[in-house]
């Protein structure tokens, strides 16, 4: 049998970065080639990556690995999945946590009626109190949506304001959420899915949405674009779901780079740009 060709990746011009705003880099899908993971993300010009805590102890791990390397960023919360985690003794070690310089957002919380862990009255409370954490401390939220826009937005809304913003991590809506969401002043995080060829919806939300409301995310190990999708994503991937969003928006790749970075940096607040793979200064 003869092996499939390895993608061609999309190029992008010198100088020109993105950031993956979304990725679960502690996961047992990297624990065997992580600095190879991010060597490759960097000599594809993915610059940066925010690293996702879902529960307490991912939530450190991204905060460790964030200290070791320059280009890695985390953030802290609980993840509707993982609210059995979720009490007044773990929600203080979290608030103590997300004080590290470089956690630059609280998430990944919200609600997720798709899946039955939790009650959606239990979801619901849980994630409002940890919007009202993330309030305290002037984070952004990183907010996990899957079958609940409703119940999410009125969370959000009866919340507000809230100044610091956020991001709607794997938009996966259509245009007239994205209106919502971009009413609360949040930024639509998009994955892999937009390369799907049934995703009309989503391309249609990303046509009408501002170039300068829009983030770029892998959410690896998830969610793989063509034409690696059912594979394992990784950072370098993200370019294939840039190069398509720029279609979408009828931009060029840089264009699309160098917009949704700008967006990324003003979100987060990150700190100047360093290459993914490289080793921070606070382990060396």
């Amino acid at each position: 049998m003869s092996k499939k060709k390895a993608p061609v990746y999309p190029e992008l011009s010198a100088g020109c970065r993105l950031v993956d705003t979304h990725c679960h880099l502690d996961m047992n899908a990297y624990q065997d080639d992580l600095e190879q993971v991010l060597e490759q993300a960097a000599a594809r010009g993915v610059g940066r990556i925010i690293t996702v805590g879902i529960d307490p102890a991912s939530s450190h791990r991204a905060v460790a690995l964030a200290e070791k390397y320059a280009g890695v960023f985390a953030t802290v919360g609980i993840h509707p999945h993982n609210l059995g985690d979720c009490s007044a003794e773990s929600l203080a070690e979290l608030s103590e946590l997300a004080r590290h310089p470089k956690v630059v957002a609280f998430g990944e919380i919200g609600m997720d009626l798709h899946y039955d862990y939790f009650p959606a009255d239990v979801q619901r409370g849980h994630f409002a109190r940890q919007v009202t954490l993330a309030k305290e401390l002037a984070l952004p939220l990183v907010i996990h949506d899957r079958d609940a826009h409703a119940q999410v937005l009125e969370v959000l809304r009866e919340s507000g304001p809230l100044p610091a913003g956020g991001e709607m991590h794997c938009f996966s809506g259509d245009a007239a959420l994205a209106e919502a969401v971009l009413a609360l002043g949040f930024y639509i995080s998009i994955t892999g899915v937009v390369t799907f060829a049934k995703s009309l919806e989503l391309q249609e939300a990303i046509r009408q949405t501002p170039l300068e409301r829009l983030l770029l995310e892998t959410d690896g190990p998830y969610l793989a674009p063509e034409p690696r999708r059912g594979r394992r994503n990784e950072p370098a991937l993200l370019l294939f779901t840039a190069a398509r969003v720029a279609e979408l928006k009828g931009v060029t790749l840089a264009e699309l780079a160098v917009a949704t970075t700008a967006n990324a940096e003003k979100l987060f607040g990150l700190s100047p740009e360093t290459l993914a793979g490289a080793v921070s200064e606070v382990e060396g």
